[in-house]
């Protein structure tokens, strides 16, 4: 089959630090070219994910992240390029590129939402749903949207990626980015509980980001509470396999959780709140502890001990594999690109 994957156009495919929806599709495609499927990717001009690329805009123009005019401008160049290819199938993650893609009505289009379903995506998503196949990310983010998903697919990781640690930093970390709603405030407050030291990495760029750590952050660090800033791929590694935990207090329904997943990949357990994917990804009591009070997550650090690292690192390879993921989306694609319709179950 010849797949046409349409990233984003603001970072590369895979991104150098903070980009967890970028890592999924360097993922997505390799697994798909190595099980034989011919893959062309549209994605930032940067990218060096190892199968057929092309871009649409220059570099220096998608710095400014989320332009209405650049991403149109992308979408149409994508689809231009994925025509002409003779693709069977389009996988799109752009928000432009679905509602464009009604000029091209013979060529199937998939679309993933990586992010809530919010009011506006509800609108977006709305207005190309069912000509376009919509794809969920878990279960919890399937059940937040009132719109027909036609399956749910979890992201999926390699697990040779990912070195097997054995937890003797003697730290729990923050994989996150700075926001209220990532509970980083609360980690401080919960380490410190658990006479615990933190460390955080976080995404800092925006300036609601920097307001937060300005005023509920940076005036508790110390020496038992540490700010690494923005980590690139091989210290996120090391950060994650020598963490006694990963540390995780959200406070919004997230819709999957890749940091939470590239933890139990390193044999570290997640100590976090039940919200959203959480508890799709987090077995409770066998990869970690998941609780909504601050007593329950200290609770739950001072547990870690009890918490098989080998059985965190086998539960992410045997449910979070890249094979599994690119089979769901195989599935997929053959059933639309037959105009089969809808799978029986929302688990392609």
């Amino acid at each position: 089959m010849r797949i046409g994957i349409i990233a984003p156009p603001w970072l590369q495919v895979p991104a150098p630090a903070y980009g967890g929806t970028e890592a999924v599709l360097d993922q997505l495609a390799r697994g798909a070219q190595a099980a034989g499927h011919e893959v062309l990717m549209i994605c930032h001009p940067d990218s060096n994910c190892p199968v057929p690329r092309a871009s649409v805009v220059p570099a220096p123009d998608t710095l400014r992240m989320g332009r209405a005019s650049i991403e149109l401008e992308h979408a149409i160049g994508a689809y231009a390029l994925v025509a002409h290819a003779g693709v069977d199938v389009v996988h799109d993650h752009t928000l432009a590129g679905p509602i464009y893609s009604a000029r091209y009505p013979n060529i199937p289009v998939i679309t993933t939402n990586h992010g809530p379903f919010s009011r506006t995506m509800n609108a977006i998503y709305g207005a190309v749903v069912p000509r376009v196949a919509l794809v969920a990310i878990s279960h919890s983010h399937a059940a937040s949207t009132p719109l027909h998903v036609d399956a749910v697919i979890h992201h999926g990781i390699d697990i040779d990626d990912f070195p097997f640690g054995t937890g003797d930093g003697a730290y729990v970390a923050v994989l996150s980015r700075m926001a209220a709603d990532k509970g980083i405030h609360r980690a401080i407050a919960i380490a410190r509980a658990a006479g615990m030291s933190l460390r955080i990495a976080a995404k800092m760029r925006e300036p609601a980001e920097r307001a937060y750590f300005d005023e509920f952050v940076r005036p508790y660090l110390g020496e038992d509470v540490v700010y690494l800033g923005e980590v690139d791929a091989k210290e996120k590694l090391e950060l994650l396999a020598s963490a006694t935990a990963l540390l995780n207090p959200i406070g919004w329904r997230e819709p999957f959780g890749m940091a939470m997943l590239e933890s139990l990949a390193c044999g570290t357990p997640v100590v976090g709140c039940p919200q959203g994917a959480a508890p799709e990804i987090v077995e409770h009591g066998v990869t970690g502890f998941l609780g909504d009070t601050d007593a329950e997550l200290v609770a739950g650090l001072l547990s870690v001990d009890r918490i098989d690292r080998a059985t965190c690192r086998e539960h992410a390879q045997s449910r979070f594999s890249v094979a599994k993921m690119v089979q769901g989306y195989v599935d997929l694609f053959e059933r639309r690109r037959l105009n089969l319709g809808p799978a029986t179950s929302l688990d392609v």
